[in-house]
């Protein structure tokens, strides 16, 4: 049986996306689908949304059934970091005696910058790996652009591990033992390597899931032009770190009212932001929500016209042998709603370096483009980004065993 489907919900801060995610988990409880919402939004909103507040996401009795196949729990940043630093203390607490450091309590451990971040992480991470985990995890992100950044995160530190320890000093910790009997006293290296070795897999299970092909993205958008250009720049963000978005839900909508000349407008000018973000950021008519003029109750909650999650919106690079043509290879990298202003490309070694707006992302090359060198890039009509490749003549084989190099 496979894991459960992992749902995004995220948008511009203060568009309503936690709005959206209860309601998204509740439809899709009501549709029969086993639910676990998870939000670190403050108790008392998640209180009025749903009607009672769910725990914290390590309480002993688990999370709180707050209907009918929908279970909710918060994830408490501050106490997901006290919890972290005293396993950690606990873990290396010789280490500390040995050399007379003070342990810390957990009533003056304080949260640092980041611990928000893990806490996300360790609670998506938790709920995958349940005894008896639902059909559907519902994660209530942050504004969109750091959504981005922390659904990234887990790549991107496993490329800085991969850099600061490569995969050769990893192998060589099996001579560890041996140089530790040497010498006589213990290599603190051992540990470390151990330790990188047990991050990397952490972090590679968490970007698999990210990633994966049972998760996706529901983007949440207010039409204004801020939030508009805030979610395009995300959209794109999502696709270069190969993240699917599932739709789109057009958030506080007001009604078209002839006989009210200010309300008529604003009616038209939220219809056009609306769709020229569908168009740019390539998606399909959005899920619409009316504007109710103050936060829904469970009554309203469950009122509101929002299906069950879909499947997912997902474009795959692509690469493309045009030597016969024009001597080139093209990777195409898809990019919906990327900005041409905001791109920037680098060639670094065997990695392409990708700049989108406010997202970057280093990109393994595939063999191919390994042995070649970088002829040009242009944003193309359909939101990918063209990158053309010509054979370096220093590392391509002769035409004689060129079929064998080219892209399957």
């Amino acid at each position: 049986m496979s894991g459960p489907r992992t749902l995004f919900v995220t948008g511009p801060g203060g568009d309503g996306a936690t709005t959206v995610a209860a309601a998204t988990a509740l439809a899709a409880a009501r549709a029969g689908t086993d639910t676990l919402l998870l939000s670190p939004a403050p108790e008392d909103r998640l209180a009025a949304l749903l009607g009672a507040a769910p725990p914290p996401g390590g309480a002993p009795d688990g999370p709180a059934r707050v209907a009918p196949g929908l279970t909710a729990a918060r994830i408490d940043r501050a106490a997901a970091f006290r919890t972290g630093v005293l396993a950690a203390q606990r873990r290396v607490r010789p280490a500390l005696d040995l050399v007379g450091a003070a342990v810390l309590d957990d009533d003056e451990l304080t949260e640092l910058p980041g611990s928000g971040e893990a806490a996300v992480l360790g609670a998506l991470h938790a709920a995958h790996a349940a005894a008896d985990p639902p059909r559907l995890i519902v994660l209530d992100l942050p504004g969109a652009v750091d959504a981005v950044r922390l659904l990234a995160l887990p790549g991107q530190l496993r490329r800085y591990l991969r850099r600061l320890l490569p995969q050769e000093r990893r192998t060589a910790r099996a001579l560890h033992p041996l140089l530790a009997q040497l010498a006589g006293v213990p290599l603190p290296a051992a540990a470390l390597l151990g330790a990188a070795e047990g991050w990397d897999a952490g972090l590679a299970a968490l970007e698999a899931l990210i990633a994966g092909p049972d998760t996706a993205a529901r983007l949440v958008l207010d039409p204004t032009e801020r939030s508009a250009a805030e979610l395009r720049a995300a959209r794109a963000g999502l696709a270069l770190h190969g993240i699917a978005v599932e739709s789109v839900v057009a958030n506080r909508l007001v009604p078209v009212a002839p006989a009210d000349a200010w309300a008529a407008r604003l009616a038209a000018r939220q219809e056009s932001v609306l769709t020229a973000f569908v168009r740019a950021a390539r998606l399909p008519e959005p899920h619409r929500l009316p504007h109710l003029g103050a936060e829904p109750g469970p009554a309203g909650l469950a009122a509101l016209p929002l299906p069950p999650p879909g499947p997912p919106l997902r474009a795959e690079p692509r690469l493309t042998d045009r030597r016969d043509a024009d001597g080139l290879l093209v990777w195409r990298l898809p990019l919906p709603g990327a900005d041409r202003a905001g791109l920037g490309l680098v060639r670094r070694g065997d990695e392409l370096i990708v700049t989108a707006g406010p997202f970057r992302r280093a990109l393994p090359l595939p063999a191919v483009l390994r042995r070649c060198t970088v002829a040009g890039a242009a944003l193309a009509d359909d939101g990918a980004l063209a990158v053309r490749f010509a054979p370096d003549p220093g590392r391509w084989p002769d035409a004689g065993s060129e079929g064998s190099g080219g892209p399957g």
